[in-house]
């Protein structure tokens, strides 16, 4: 046995062991090694939203996309005109009635004055795929080991490890962000998540899901490596009628190091949103 997995059960962890591979020869492991994207070649380097002021996930070029504004009520962000909050087009084939019904509640809280939950806005994390527009410009910031990616939302320090080459967890506790596993396939970063629970939403427009959530996103570089381009594929029989994508783009910046930025929650619903309160300590600690 080794340390790892020693460490691994002494501590109670449910730990993943690679699969291996076939040797490869040498100009075969150059070829590799220099195909893998480096989304970060120096501690400076991040991504912003290639869109300024805008948040939504973009549709794919064909088939199924995203929920997207409902264009008799259309969504203007800050910026750029009189800003509006967001309404569902609830026409998109992808849902399912009961999803279709949730989400007419909300929309219908929209038109009647109502502030809309945003994940980011009490402090929530932002789940998968969430967190691929979990900003209005804060920076993404990645860092890239042998054995595992971290990616970090700057806003309120939103962190996923997604760990390389190796197979899912025979068993997988839902949580909010899931267990992603990836490997590179020549430039691009494919990331699998499965695990998610259902309390996020997969978008703005507050499209709820269930446990069964399947997420595959295809990191890769274009535009000579300026831009970053997320392609996103969900799947989820519980809540979608078909599976369905979309993608997101950054613009690359540098001399950006990564600063803490804290989200600090606040008890007081001053937006009347209807979701579960924050935990409140019944009495001081000290």
């Amino acid at each position: 046995m080794t340390k790892f997995l020693l460490a691994c059960i002494t501590i109670g962890l449910s730990c993943a062991v690679a699969v291996p591979r076939p040797a490869l020869a040498a100009d075969e492991t150059k070829h590799e090694a220099s195909s893998i994207p480096n989304f970060a070649p120096d501690p400076g380097t991040a991504w912003t939203l290639n869109r300024p002021a805008h948040d939504d996930f973009l549709p794919p070029p064909s088939g199924p996309g995203p929920v997207l504004s409902d264009k008799a009520h259309p969504y203007v962000p800050n910026g750029q005109g009189q800003p509006t909050y967001r309404v569902a087009d609830l026409t998109n084939p992808i849902l399912k009635p009961w999803v279709i019904e949730r989400m007419r509640k909300a929309n219908e809280a929209v038109l009647a004055g109502k502030v809309p939950y945003i994940a980011r806005e009490r402090c929530w994390p932002a789940g998968v795929p969430g967190l691929d527009i979990y900003n209005r410009g804060q920076p993404v910031h990645f860092i890239q080991t042998p054995k595992m990616v971290i990616y970090i939302n700057e806003l309120y320090a939103q962190m996923r490890h997604i760990y390389l080459n190796v197979p899912h967890s025979e068993h997988v506790t839902p949580s909010w962000h899931g267990e992603s596993v990836g490997h590179y396939e020549g430039d691009e970063l494919v990331v699998d998540t499965i695990g998610l629970n259902d309390r996020t939403f997969v978008d703005n427009y507050r499209t709820p899901h269930t446990e069964q959530m399947h997420v595959v996103e295809r990191f890769k570089m274009i535009d000579g490596g300026q831009t970053l381009q997320v392609f996103v594929t969900v799947d989820d029989p519980g809540a979608f009628n078909m599976p369905w994508s979309a993608i997101q783009t950054w613009r690359r910046i540098e001399h950006t190091p990564l600063i803490e930025d804290v989200c600090e929650p606040n008890n007081v619903f001053f937006f009347g949103y209807d979701v579960a309160p924050l935990p409140q300590a019944d009495k001081p600690d000290f």
